[in-house]
């Protein structure tokens, strides 16, 4: 076996960090705690040194791999997710970097992780043209073009999350309008939901509700991530988009919804893109962090 890479995946919701080797996570170096916005710039930096100090416990790494909820200043080492407002150009990499010194250090946007897990162990294996993508939370993804990983110059190349869609007019903190995250995360679905009369409160309480309103929801979302996915085919000639993320569940048809929305569409270089769930479930992220150390 390899020495093993500490990958770090924070998101919306938990940070987590593992050991991983060979693509594999490391038996019991899997470690989480939970984010959120409600949580100070110091829970959100006790809850990071929480977990990488219990992943490593005793052992040595060649490498540390980052990926991050988005947007993310990877030359900078500083990262700014949207549904963690205690975090505004904040420096996680120097953070870790406290913790694990004279280690290389690498950071993108969590999508792109996500995507180098799916195009070498996954869903996208062989495909040249890849998005691996995540509907949770908030909605990110990440490119590997031409066979290989591209963040672009920030690190924050392939975040569809903020794609605006056509027909849609939700408010984003971004400050644009109809972004993807601000229409088909689970939170905005659910706010969506109770602006129309559903008595619930969480993405998992959607997704098992029984009220048409709750369905309308999931099927909003799925409609806006196929038009958002149709539209990024179109540019960029993808073969393959492995979707995952919790939301991405809220109905067993969910990504058969997403690619009704490709119905109609003439041109066979947008409509012979391949919408797969992702094969990696929850490690993906860990394991794709660690293939960032590659790039």
């Amino acid at each position: 076996m390899n020495d093993p890479v500490l990958a770090i995946d924070f998101g919306g919701t938990k940070v987590e960090a593992a050991l991983v080797a060979d693509g594999l996570l490391v038996e019991g170096s899997r470690f989480r705690e939970t984010t959120g916005a409600v949580k100070t710039a110091a829970e959100l930096d006790d809850a990071v040194r929480s977990v990488v100090t219990q992943a490593l416990g005793d052992r040595t790494v060649t490498a540390v791999g980052i990926g991050s909820a988005g947007p993310v200043d990877a030359s900078r080492g500083v990262v700014s997710p949207l549904n963690v407002p205690a975090w505004r150009d904040h420096p996680l990499v120097s953070l870790v970097a406290s913790l694990v010194p004279d280690v290389a250090i690498t950071l993108a946007i969590d999508g792109l992780a996500i995507a180098l897990a799916e195009h070498r162990y996954g869903a996208g294996r062989g495909a040249r043209n890849l998005l691996g993508m995540v509907v949770s939370t908030g909605v990110g993804g990440g490119l590997v073009l031409d066979g290989r990983g591209f963040a672009g110059t920030t690190g924050n190349a392939g975040h569809i999350g903020h794609i605006e869609v056509a027909g849609f007019t939700d408010a984003c903190p971004c400050g644009g309008f109809g972004c993807l995250e601000a229409i088909a995360s689970g939170p905005s679905s659910v706010r969506w939901a109770q602006a129309q009369g559903w008595a619930g409160s969480t993405g998992e309480e959607l997704a098992t509700s029984s009220d048409p309103i709750a369905r309308a929801a999931i099927e909003r979302s799925a409609r806006a991530v196929g038009q958002a996915l149709a539209s990024a085919t179109g540019l960029l000639d993808l073969d393959v988009v492995a979707v995952g993320g919790g939301f991405s569940h809220s109905a067993p048809d969910y990504l058969d919804l997403v690619r009704a929305e490709f119905a109609g569409r003439l041109w066979e270089f947008v409509t012979k893109v391949r919408i797969l769930p992702a094969g990696l479930g929850s490690e993906a992220p860990l394991i794709g962090a660690a293939l960032l150390t590659e790039q």
